[in-house]
């Protein structure tokens, strides 16, 4: 206790396997956008963060954090924003630095471990919202986020409720190599691809700043990280960046009821993401592995059940 088995969800029979239950809902699930009211929130260091919100009057908001290289108009942030809404929440989406329409105004943008910027999101929020409690919602890079935000030593919010992630890279080096291995060589080329164009937009604005020579050879998160990432925000390599910012350490000290979900079949995750063991000597962190799911996909015969279990468990004032 508390690992949550079996698990409830079951993948269609018609689309089996881990990529198509990763790609599919990812390319061709539409939803209309839900967080619609826009706001720029100045951050203490000069920067900025975008936010957007689907309204400022319920009880109960949610605060959704998205995955690599993704933004607050992902599908899948969309989706979970408008299933929060129906069920009665207030939704609030952010961009982490850069991944808005425009650049951050700093050298330096999003990474890994940044949770002083969540920890701005949920403290702007509390001082511009009516909500008696918050919720936490993370995705990916954003569920890392999340639950190391959740886990490390630092003075946090009383009104923070329940908190749920899903596919989450808990051991970075783990994922990392996980995602250089051949068979995923398609998500390594489009995080890159999208990783290196951000680097020559940076390059514009802070010219003789990065040494960008030779970048279109870099094809690995190991070779990324470690000429960028981990200079970028203070670390000595990408050994040392991904050893710091893992929330895998920081899961034992959790202190509010907190799910993670991570598919046994998510091309992602490599076996060090599975934290059966944190799950099991803790009485708040708990921990479901679907057999099936694939990465931010869990697509069913009526939609998304990623959607439906998040608001199971945060809306459940008693989880076994």
């Amino acid at each position: 206790m508390p690992l949550i088995e079996p698990s409830s969800y079951q993948a269609p029979w018609w689309l089996p396997g881990g990529h198509p239950q990763t790609i599919v809902p990812s390319l061709c699930r539409r939803v209309k956008p839900v967080t619609t009211l826009h706001e720029r929130l100045e951050l203490e260091d000069g920067d900025f963060l975008d936010l957007a919100w689907s309204g400022k009057s319920s009880r109960r908001l949610a605060i959704l954090s998205h995955g690599l290289e993704g933004s607050c108009n992902g599908t899948y942030i969309q989706g979970m924003a408008r299933a929060l809404v129906d069920a009665g929440w207030d939704a609030l989406a952010w961009n982490f630095r850069g991944c808005g329409t425009e650049p951050n105004r700093l050298l330096s943008f999003y990474h890994s471990g940044a949770t002083h910027d969540l920890d701005a999101v949920i403290r702007h929020a509390l001082e511009n919202h009516p909500a008696e409690s918050i919720d936490l919602v993370g995705f990916s890079l954003g569920g890392n986020l999340t639950l190391k935000y959740l886990g490390e030593e630092r003075e946090r919010p009383e009104q923070l409720h329940r908190a749920v992630a899903f596919s989450v890279p808990c051991d970075l080096a783990n994922s990392a190599a996980k995602l250089s291995e051949p068979e995923n060589r398609i998500y390594m080329a489009r995080f890159l691809r999208s990783l290196r164009a951000k680097l020559r937009v940076k390059d514009g604005i802070f010219p003789g700043e990065l040494d960008l020579s030779g970048i279109d050879s870099v094809k690995t998160f190991v070779e990324f990280d470690d000429r960028f990432t981990a200079p970028l925000h203070g670390f000595k390599d990408a050994d040392d960046y991904w050893t710091r910012s893992s929330c895998r350490q920081f899961l034992p000290d959790i202190r509010i009821p907190t799910l993670l979900v991570n598919a046994l079949n998510d091309p992602f995750l490599g076996n060090r993401c599975y934290p059966r063991e944190e799950a099991a000597g803790s009485a708040f962190f708990h921990f479901e592995a679907p057999a099936k799911g694939g990465h931010v996909g869990f697509p069913d015969a009526t939609g998304c059940w990623m959607e439906r279990r998040a608001i199971d468990w945060l809306d459940a004032s008693i989880q076994s």
